[in-house]
């Protein structure tokens, strides 16, 4: 899945934060709802404008940041 065609970066939304394009839903809201125990499923009730290709697409988002971070070892 190409993730850019559902999220985007604007500095004039959300302070940058990545988006769900055509929402000021974030990246970070989707993840911390998944974290705190919502499932895709009550993502979209709670978001019924959203549909499954844009959760997936914000994983997806997630899973390349975390991918391209840099990590430092710490003597």
């Amino acid at each position: 899945m190409e993730y850019n065609k559902y999220i985007i970066r604007n500095p004039e939304i959300m302070l940058g934060k990545p988006i769900i394009k055509g929402t000021r839903i974030t990246v970070e809201l989707i993840m911390r709802k998944l974290a705190g125990g919502y499932t895709i499923e009550n993502i979209l009730t709670s978001y019924p404008h959203l549909n499954k290709e844009q959760i997936y697409a914000a994983f997806e988002y997630a899973a390349d940041i975390i991918a391209n971070e840099e990590v430092f070892e710490v003597a």
